[in-house]
């Protein structure tokens, strides 16, 4: 049987930089980190939409307000030193209209309360930067917002990782716990303190250390439709105010790392936590678990739940995202938006108790272990610095 001090379920953006974190913390102990599947990036973190966020949609007191902010320079630097494809794009957030007008206010607020670089400009200041963009009179240009490959910086990891002794046991998934051992696809391993990053399954496994009482994840499925216009078509990524009660942007234009352009994501609920087709991945004891939840959502929860499922769900239509786009830009032609992108799933954690969507970071843990429940978007962004914060705070608690 093999043994390690620390065992990390879970080998995304988060699993990976938390290992890199406890290896610099712990350089003579034992790690490693766990991945269910064979190659990397099979979920969220392979799926991701490659924007490195600013750090100004946040309320102050958050963690993802401080840990973007710092995450942002941490990989840009990150991806420089390495050489890694990164494009210095920008972000304009653009108004619909005068309720819009208000909450671009509180965006800028935000921004100067956690010291992110933000300009609030005119719409013909808007223009010289974007000479597609609309918006009513004002916008928000984010000059450090940038786009980079997930791929790319995944492998950048798992290289740091091996290089310091790191192991990753791919195609091995966690199968449940007995006292100190973990039990696996591939057998059992003995392990000191098990780190819980598995994303989409992280409740579960939580709730096999006695963790995760209060939450349940949610998975809503995110779909972007790729432009077949030629590359540079557009100067910078174009982004709606959002509505600031849920934790989702709404349809906007991403400018990839190669200069094409995606609309996009989608937030609609899935049926199960991997449902990237049809019927890709079916579980039926998941599909009764999370569709019984939603239902409950539809005349409980302390959002307008029916309002986002039944404006998500439209959004399978080509056309209806088109015309969500067509807001934003000048040109946007339905016959040069045709291909859909790979399917990712958003990871929200959903606190069954109070009946909210978490929208800060989640963890959980003890002696024994520690549970990492939420951390979605912008979590590929901040995933250095809260890494670092993460093994701090499981210090405490291990100690």
């Amino acid at each position: 049987m093999q043994t390690f001090d620390f065992a990390i379920i879970g080998g995304g953006v988060i699993g990976l930089t938390l290992a890199r974190s406890l290896k610099k913390k712990y350089p003579t102990q034992s790690i490693a980190v766990l991945e269910k599947e064979p190659n990397l990036g099979a979920h969220s973190s392979g799926r991701n939409s490659g924007v490195i966020h600013a750090g100004f949609y946040y309320t102050a007191d958050s963690l993802k307000a401080k840990f973007t902010r710092e995450g942002n320079k941490r990989l840009h630097s990150y991806c420089k030193e390495r050489r890694l494809k990164i494009r210095e794009c920008g972000k304009l957030v653009v108004t619909r209209n005068e309720q819009e007008e208000a909450d671009l206010d509180e965006l800028y607020r935000r921004g100067e309360h956690n010291q992110v670089p933000l300009e609030l400009i005119s719409r013909d200041e808007a223009y010289k930067i974007e000479p597609r963009v609309k918006t009513l009179r004002r916008a928000l240009w984010s000059p450090t917002t940038a786009s980079i490959d997930p791929h790319e910086v995944l492998h950048a990891l798992q290289k740091d990782c091996l290089q310091s002794g790191i192991e990753i046991l791919f195609g091995t998934a966690y199968r449940g716990r007995d006292n100190d051992k973990i039990k696996t696809s591939k057998g059992d391993i003995a392990v000191g303190y098990t780190i819980n990053a598995a994303g989409l399954y992280a409740d579960r496994i939580a709730r096999d250390f006695g963790f995760s009482k209060d939450y349940r994840i949610l998975p809503f499925k995110g779909l972007y439709i790729y432009s077949n216009e030629p590359a540079n078509s557009f100067k910078t990524n174009i982004y709606p105010v959002p509505n600031l009660k849920n934790p989702f942007l709404g349809v906007h234009f991403t400018v990839t790392v190669d200069g094409h352009v995606k609309i996009g994501p989608t937030a609609i609920p899935a049926l199960w936590r991997e449902q990237y087709g049809f019927f890709e991945n079916f579980q039926m004891g998941e599909f009764c678990e999370v569709v019984f939840r939603e239902m409950g959502l539809f005349f409980s929860a302390d959002f307008d739940f029916r309002g986002l499922a039944l404006e998500e769900i439209k959004k399978y239509s080509r056309k209806y995202m088109v015309k969500l786009a067509s807001e934003l830009a000048e040109g946007v032609d339905s016959k040069n938006y045709l291909k859909w992108g790979k399917p990712g799933i958003r990871a929200q954690l959903y606190n069954i108790k109070i009946k909210k969507l978490e929208m800060d970071f989640i963890f959980e843990g003890d002696k024994k272990s520690f549970h990492v429940l939420n951390a979605v978007s912008p979590g590929f962004t901040a995933s250095m610095p809260f890494a670092d914060y993460l093994v701090d705070r499981l210090t405490e608690l291990a100690n």
